[in-house]
Parts: C-alpha cells; structure tokens; sequence
C-alpha cells in the first residue's frame, strides 16, 4: 500500500458528490427549460445541498491529513 492511496481514496470520495452535484444541476436545467413541476427541481436542490455538504466534510478529511 503506498502513501497516496488513503490520499486518493478521499479525493474519488469528495468527487462522487461533485457528480452528484452537477447532475441534478442539469436536472433542474430541464426541469426549467421545460416547464416541468417546480417540486422536481426543490427535490433536486435539496440534493446538491446535501452533496455539498458531504463534499465539504470529504475536504476537511483531506486537509486534516496533511
């Protein structure tokens, strides 16, 4: 096991909600751009705020390694 693997595992962490970010921001781009129910997009919302979150706690784990 080499010294950048607990590294990269924290990094592939914080990206996972990166991902899941940027795909319910497209989400709320269709839901917008096509008239859809407004409650779709709040879900959506309330889903890249959670993300944001757990993508914030993955870099204070990163900085708290170095």
């Amino acid at each position: 096991m080499s010294n950048n693997e607990p590294l990269s595992k924290l990094v592939h962490d914080a990206r996972a909600p990166l991902n899941r970010i940027s795909m319910n921001a497209e989400l709320i781009k269709l839901v917008l751009e096509n008239d859809m129910p407004k409650e779709k997009a709040l879900v959506a919302v309330t889903k890249i705020l959670n993300n944001c979150k757990q993508c914030s706690e993955s870099l204070q784990m990163i900085n708290d390694c170095k």
